[in-house]
């Protein structure tokens, strides 16, 4: 079992933090762009105004 340090990592695009790779993402790991679904609908608003 890998430790979370270990893990693959990348930046959210909206606020920055960066977030590890979870285990529903193993197929779709370089489409993930934000840390969560608040961030993603924060984004969908930026554009929208």
């Amino acid at each position: 079992m890998k430790k979370k340090r270990d893990l693959p990592t990348k930046n959210c695009q909206v606020c920055g933090r960066p977030f590890a790779w979870r285990k529903k993402w193993k197929n779709v790991w370089y489409d993930v762009k934000y840390c969560s679904k608040l961030c993603a609908k924060r984004k969908r608003n930026l554009i929208a105004e």
